[in-house]
């Protein structure tokens, strides 16, 4: 079956069908993907059945797979270094995974990190009836419709982001049992393969623009983040069981909607970081 790339949205994300990811692509299949990947920011593979080994090698193709625990071992095939367990499911009365909250508001996986996540891949196990979508905003897009005095403005100016596992808001400071991560980036990020340039900004984590005074850095701070959810850059992907997804955190800020407390959402996640060299 031929690789067929199909837009999802006039914001972003494309489906792509006829790759079978327990066998990794290669030569024009996968050329093919990283230029969708990198045109359409967001990719869609429908109906796969993938273990957490074929999702660890597949991230490969990209970076490096993420080697860090993101949440309590569990008896469980598929918990090894770097997976997440996205869930509200409960064994024993203790949660498998992760499944917070403050993953309703847009954010972008890392921008509290000095190296910020490449991307992120989730893996849909078993998903609720109606509800639990993950939306996706285009930063680029967000940048592009800007006014060219507020481009002006903006250049070079970069942007504190913190966060705390489990936050709800942007403002919360660390607590007992947790660690408050910090780092800072240029507002206006220019990416490192395609060469545009993305509003790099969220309403999770970016907490003040530096160097402004505080009224003016709060006002302008709520502008952009305004701007970077207005609905026409955003697409909601409604998940159906053996979709695997993968985004552009370098370009992509996304959320999830609520769903039934009753019912299940189990997703398996892996976030990818910029490879590193031997001689680096």
């Amino acid at each position: 079956m031929a690789v067929t790339v199909t837009p999802l949205s006039g914001a972003l994300g494309a489906r792509i069908e006829g790759l079978n990811l327990r066998h990794l692509p290669h030569g024009d299949d996968l050329a093919a993907l990283r230029r969708a990947f990198l045109d359409y920011q967001m990719v869609v593979f429908p109906g796969q059945k993938i273990s957490a080994g074929d999702q660890i090698a597949f991230c490969e193709l990209f970076g490096a797979a993420d080697s860090d625990y993101k949440a309590p071992p569990q008896e469980n095939d598929d918990y090894r270094k770097g997976v997440m367990l996205v869930s509200n499911v409960r064994k024993n009365g203790v949660p498998i995974g992760n499944l917070p909250d403050g993953d309703m508001q847009f954010h972008s996986d890392g921008a509290h990190r000095d190296s910020p996540y490449l991307a992120t891949t989730l893996y849909a196990i078993r998903v609720p009836s109606e509800g639990g979508d993950t939306l996706f905003a285009n930063l680029y897009a967000a940048y592009d419709a800007l006014d060219d005095a507020t481009k002006a403005r903006i250049e070079g100016l970069r942007v504190h982001n913190a966060y705390i596992l489990d936050a709800t808001s942007r403002d919360e400071e660390a607590r007992e049992g947790g660690t408050l991560r910090e780092a800072e980036h240029p507002l206006v990020r220019r990416h490192s393969e395609t060469g545009r340039k993305a509003l790099y900004v969220n309403r999770l984590m970016s907490r003040y623009i530096v160097g402004l005074d505080e009224a003016e850095r709060a006002r302008l701070l709520d502008e952009l983040i305004d701007q970077v959810e207005r609905p026409e850059f955003i697409y909601a992907h409604k998940w159906t069981e053996g979709d695997f997804l993968m985004w552009d955190n370098r370009c992509v800020n996304h959320a999830r909607t609520d769903f039934p407390a009753e019912e299940t959402r189990l997703l398996r996640r892996y976030t990818i970081s910029e490879a590193v060299s031997a001689a680096a």
